[in-house]
């Protein structure tokens, strides 16, 4: 007999799978988000009761959609507003866990559950806490962990978040198809948003967050699944696991951050690599324009098709950032594409392009905006002025890790 220690570690991996689809087959139901978590919760609740003296069940979804299924009906009749929906739920013997489950209808509810969470009626944040709580399986002190903030802040978020939804009248469905862009588009982006907080954390000691970006590549993996040809969905999965491949290569000895051309490749993870270049495949198979994703996805691949960081092709990765920068219409995409062009050009093209970033007056407080400014100095012999850009980078950054890095360039110089 598992020790309840087992049993718990059990349940919350259970938990972290089935949540998903659990609350997304719940809101089906219920058509209430709300609603559907907190019934979601108490089959948690009752999991944690009843499995370390039962034993775990052969089928543990169907059993806490069983459990969730009954709570819902117990709700249902006590609450006569909602007795025309007790004839849609169904009956579910009293004497019995088993329970038919539509695969189909869970997978439509699952991707109405991603719609309404990352609907663009709530703030960003409030998406991102949310999508982690409910597609996620997160519980909100994971979630303050991750972002480092208070778990009354995160729970707010989400209650307000709910609110929000309620009080906008959202419907728990599909977006009418002259919709469904700019509401995939909100959906990639928070899914792109819990990525990045992993692969470079804006504040904290650790640089990276590796449990924040397998989070995401697994709500990516589920949103290639839930709608596979849609072509910018494959292109943020090949781009999250490509960068994903390097997240072991990023940190050196005592949690230092590595640079991009200075890190070991050896160390990047090959398969990740090779699942994202088949994701970047499905996008050519798909056809059509690439999109803001999947260039930058092409990006990626051109370092991690690279044995070396010499045989980067940075001609190529400009002339993809040349196709970006009308899509994306943003200055961290100009400041990328500046990089590009100083490796490609030589230093002064960039330092141009930089400079002209800087007389536009934006990215005022963004700390990659003063250090790539210095490493193009560097470049150009200009020791003193990059010191100073280095040191200001430094002040500009949340991130410990980063700022060590900073705070070193600033003080050896060129490296």
């Amino acid at each position: 007999m598992p020790s309840e220690s087992e049993v718990r570690r059990t349940v919350e991996a259970v938990w972290r799978i089935e949540s998903p689809r659990l609350v997304a087959g719940l809101a089906g139901m219920m058509r209430d988000v709300g609603v559907a978590e907190e019934l979601a919760q108490d089959a948690l609740v009752a999991a944690l009761e009843q499995w370390p003296a039962d034993g775990i069940p052969s089928n543990p979804g169907a059993w806490l959609m069983a459990v969730s299924k009954r709570r819902a009906i117990d709700l249902v009749r006590r609450n006569e507003r909602y007795a025309r929906k007790l004839q849609e739920l169904g009956r579910v013997h009293d004497d019995t866990f088993e329970v038919d489950v539509d695969p189909d209808r869970i997978e439509d509810d699952l991707l109405r559950l991603v719609f309404v969470s990352c609907h663009p009626v709530l703030a960003p944040e409030a998406r991102v806490a949310l999508t982690l709580r409910l597609l996620g399986g997160l519980t909100t002190p994971e979630i303050a962990r991750a972002f480092l903030v208070s778990e009354s802040t995160v729970a707010q978020r989400i209650v307000r978040a709910k609110r929000a939804l309620a009080d906008a009248g959202v419907p728990f469905e599909v977006p009418e198809p002259h919709e469904r862009p700019a509401r995939l588009a909100s959906v990639l982006e928070v899914t792109y948003l819990i990525f990045n907080e992993g692969y470079a954390a804006t504040a904290g000691d650790d640089w990276v967050r590796p449990a924040l970006c397998d989070d995401a590549l697994r709500l990516g993996r589920i949103l290639a699944g839930l709608m596979p040809g849609e072509s910018e969905v494959h292109g943020l999965v090949a781009l999250m696991e490509i960068q994903a491949s390097r997240l072991r290569a990023r940190v050196g000895e005592g949690g230092a951050a590595v640079r991009l051309l200075d890190q070991d490749r050896a160390r990047w993870d090959h398969l990740l690599i090779g699942r994202g270049l088949a994701a970047l495949a499905q996008v050519d198979k798909i056809g059509g324009t690439p999109g803001p994703y999947a260039l930058q996805a092409a990006i990626a691949a051109c370092h991690a098709r690279a044995r070396t960081a010499d045989e980067t092709d940075w001609k190529l990765i400009a002339a993809l950032y040349d196709a970006l920068a009308p899509l994306a219409r943003s200055a961290v995409v100009e400041l990328n594409r500046a990089v590009a062009v100083g490796m490609a050009d030589g230093p002064a093209a960039g330092l141009a392009l930089v400079d002209a970033i800087v007389a536009a007056g934006l990215l005022p407080t963004y700390h990659l905006l003063p250090a790539v400014r210095g490493d193009l100095l560097v470049k150009l012999g200009r020791d003193a002025e990059a010191r100073a850009e280095f040191t200001r980078a430094a002040a500009l950054t949340g991130n410990a890790a980063e700022r060590a890095l900073l705070e070193g360039r600033a003080k050896t110089g060129p490296t």
